[in-house]
């Protein structure tokens, strides 16, 4: 029996994932490890962050979707993956984590180990991953490296670490110059350190010689000479191109096919190989009917692995057709059929969005982990040419005896002492409670507090108003609560425009007494269109068309030197804080508007 049971490792490779908060240097060191392991040609041109291959993950300094790289080091393979560090994206974390045999937690010098680090770490350690800890930025003036490992070690032991878990080693880097040292104090010129460190303390994968073929599918991907492509980790067994295989699904149907492609990873790019072993992370091709959670087996003796779990949804989204006065303008995709097929293509690549279908067929409700994650998608689907309104974001509510539940998030603020008074006071109004406050002596003050989801709706951007753009907020689902009653969240009535024309300078200096304008002079309106916030509570309806009655009678100078003050612009994640239960955004490829679900004055 104990032959059946025996393990053997595969010295030759090290799968690791890298777990870091946003904005501490994750992407970057990679790119130090990537350079220096010979990945590129003396004479390539490369560019920084390069694993951030999506423009939205350029642009907003995050990383939304898992990708894969392999280095060499001294005949070894090393698999990395970059995990994204936001809860909201938290289902690639979760498949991400299945792949590999230890994590590379990298903590920033001084703002120590932050909410977001805490969520994916937690998932590590459950998966029982050896961690290996790396402190970056030790160049930074206001390092406080000390504190920062007691903080490391309080996270681990309040994540219930196994003592093994605990006894981990730390490096220091310098990411962007490609520097890592044992002590902070030693010099060092490059990465050797932390090559040496992952080599020889994350322990290779291991397999049972006894077990069939065992391919776990954990992401999908598309290449338009082979089709859908199968990303995951071989098991156990070995995998080579036109071998027959059995596919079994999440739900237990075994289905039959035909491996034609195999594709292992070298540095940034994918590699055709011939066969696969265990261990190995790889691509396959040739396989239509293939999902995520898929288990590729032998073809005569099927054996699945255990399916991948999921966190559920927390906050839900109306996606529509646009079907505004100014609709077809500028979108390439205007129709339902069109908007469905690009929905539920999401859900073939991303297992934490859900599409339901409404009673209304133009309709779709879309179920995500969180408002960042939901909007990202509204981005890249407007971005490739679709037309379509979104609903204001609704928390997804659950039913246990007889009671209601909704989400709670637990919130980690960083602000300074000053602010601490009215951030504590505008989440009370939420429903929050504070359960922590942690005082460094240094003018900043860390808070935590457990707040319903519903709660922070609409709450990031009051929040960077509160704290003049110096506090830090981020939060990761709990858990659920009994239903907390009504939640007041946006005070201000919208200003709507009563008819379609262009906005004059003449009609919104009238009004600017009136509230805040969202547009310039000159905007194309229609009826039913928010144009800005009202001062008061109610909505109010206003002809910003209005041009000047001219007569023969020659003006004053200073009549005709309007002085307008600038209109707030809403980008997307704005507007769908700022929007309430009975508006929309109208979503185009050049244009984003803010209208009233009816467009008639009611």
């Amino acid at each position: 029996m104990k032959t059946q049971n025996k393990k053997i490792l595969r010295e030759d490779i090290r799968n690791i994932a890298i777990i870091a908060h946003v904005d501490h240097g994750k992407t970057t060191l990679i790119d130090s490890l990537l350079k220096q392991s010979g990945t590129f040609r003396n004479n390539e041109d490369i560019q920084e962050r390069i694993l951030d291959s999506i423009d939205l993950e350029r642009e907003r300094g995050i990383t939304i979707m898992a990708k894969n790289t392999a280095i060499r080091y001294e005949g070894i393979k090393i698999n990395i993956i970059d995990t994204p560090g936001h809860a909201d994206f938290g289902g690639e974390v979760e498949r991400t984590l299945k792949m590999v045999d230890g994590v590379l937690l990298l903590v920033d010098s001084s703002e120590g180990p932050m909410p977001q680090t805490r969520f994916v770490l937690q998932k590590a350690l459950r998966e029982g991953l050896t961690p290996l800890v790396v402190i970056n930025k030790i160049d930074r003036s206001d390092a406080r490296i000390n504190q920062v490992i007691n903080e490391i070690y309080d996270l681990f032991i309040d994540l219930d670490a196994t003592e093994d878990q605990l006894d981990f080693p730390i490096l220091y880097t310098i990411g962007k110059d490609g520097i890592a040292k044992e002590d902070p104090e030693e010099e060092s010129n490059n990465m050797k350190p932390l090559f040496e460190k992952i080599v020889n303390y994350i322990p290779p994968p291991s397999y049972s010689i006894n077990k069939p073929l065992q391919f776990l599918i954990t992401s999908l991907d598309y290449d338009n000479y082979v089709g859908r492509l199968a990303v995951g980790r071989v098991f156990n067994g070995s995998l080579r191109i036109n071998q027959e295989v059995s596919i079994i699904k999440s739900d237990g149907r075994i289905l039959k096919g035909n491996v034609r492609f195999i594709y292992s990873y070298e540095g940034l790019k994918k590699v055709e190989t011939e066969e696969a072993k265990a261990g190995d992370i790889i691509a396959i091709g040739g396989i239509d009917d293939i999902n995520i959670g898929d288990t590729v087996s032998d073809f005569e003796n099927p054996e699945p692995l255990p399916p991948l779990k999921v966190e559920e949804p927390t906050i839900s989204m109306i996606f529509c057709v646009n079907d505004s006065p100014f609709s077809g303008k500028s979108g390439k995709y205007l129709t339902s059929r069109d908007l469905r097929e690009r929905l539920y293509r999401e859900t073939l690549t991303n297992v934490a969005i859900i599409v339901e279908e409404t009673e209304n067929s133009e309709s779709f409700l879309i179920k995500g982990r969180g408002e960042l994650q939901l909007s990202i998608l509204a981005e890249m689907i407007r971005r490739e040419g679709y037309e379509f309104q979104v609903s204001k974001p609704e928390v997804v509510k659950k039913e246990k005896d007889g009671n209601i539940y909704e989400p709670l998030e637990r919130v980690f603020i960083d602000i300074p002492e000053k602010f601490v008074g009215n951030v504590t006071q505008k989440l009370g109004s939420r429903k929050g409670q504070i359960v922590r406050l942690t005082n460094h002596g240094k003018g900043r003050v860390r808070l935590e507090f457990l707040v319903p989801s519903r709660g922070l709706i609409g709450y990031r951007s009051e929040f960077k108003t509160d704290t003049k753009g110096e506090g830090i907020i981020n939060a990761t689902f709990e858990g659920w609560i009994e239903w907390q009653g009504e939640i007041k969240t946006r005070k201000n009535g919208a200003i709507v425009s009563d008819r379609k024309g262009k906005a004059t300078p003449y009609a919104i200096n009238s009004l600017q007494d009136r509230g805040i304008f969202f547009i310039d002079p000159g905007t194309e309106v229609y009826e039913g269109m928010v144009i800005g916030e009202n001062n008061r509570e109610n909505d109010i309806w206003v002809n910003i068309t209005r041009e000047k009655k001219l007569t023969n009678v020659r003006a004053r100078a200073n009549d005709e030197n309007v002085k307008l003050i600038p209109p707030k612009k809403m980008d997307f994640e704005k507007a769908l804080e700022w929007i309430s239960d009975d508006e929309l955004i109208e979503v185009t490829p050049d244009s984003l508007r803010i209208r009233k679900k009816s467009l008639k004055k009611l």
